[in-house]
């Protein structure tokens, strides 16, 4: 017999289409489970909140930032590196501006408890973004720089929710901005060795 398809990203999906359309405050779960075309039932075994949606969909946005982390050049700064991935991010997230400007709005203001999750959220996907760049996300140090990146990025997003470029240009400039106070206050770097130099070492 074959396997019913996993419906998390129709879901998913159907949230975001939602959020584009209405205020995230005034969607329910209920809204949420018709758009999708499912039971409520069906609607709880994948997800036991809005929240936990969102988190699958900002699940959806890191793997998506970290496609392509081959095509980089081993002898990159910092700072290009990083730019590249949270451009990936940008890239990724822009399909979707609409609805996560709505999402924002109302989670920050309406939903302290929802945005705590979300800065978690945050904080494991600017991991990812460091670690991609060929920087140790590791320890203390490692939290600290996820912390800054975090930063950075939030103050992007809202050059990025009102970037009417078509390039994205703006946004590129306010990330470029950031990522080059960040250098200047050595935030971001005490890199590990670049990925060349560690590759050779592991062939050795």
């Amino acid at each position: 017999m074959a396997k019913r398809p996993d419906p998390t990203a129709r879901i998913v999906d159907s949230t975001l289409k939602l959020a584009a359309d209405h205020r995230w405050r005034d969607i329910s779960l209920e809204d949420i489970a018709a758009k999708a075309k499912i039971p409520m039932a069906g609607l709880y075994d994948h997800f036991r909140c809005k929240q936990a949606i969102l988190s699958a969909f900002n699940t959806q946005i890191d793997r998506q930032m970290l496609t392509d982390d081959e095509g980089q050049s081993t002898d990159e700064t910092v700072r290009d590196r990083l730019f590249e991935v949270l451009m990936r991010r940008f890239d990724a997230m822009q399909p979707h501006r609409e609805a996560i400007g709505s999402i924002l709005r109302d989670t920050v203001i309406v939903d302290p408890i929802a945005s705590l999750i979300g800065l978690a959220d945050l904080k494991r996907s600017m991991a990812w973004a460091l670690e991609a760049a060929g920087v140790s996300s590791a320890g203390p140090v490692g939290h600290l720089r996820a912390k800054v990146l975090g930063a950075i990025y939030l103050s992007v997003v809202r050059a990025w929710l009102v970037d009417d470029s078509d390039d994205l240009s703006k946004t590129m400039a306010a990330l470029d901005r950031g990522l080059q106070r960040a250098e200047q206050l050595n935030g971001l770097c005490r890199l590990r060795r670049p990925r060349a130099e560690r590759a050779a070492a592991q062939e050795s």
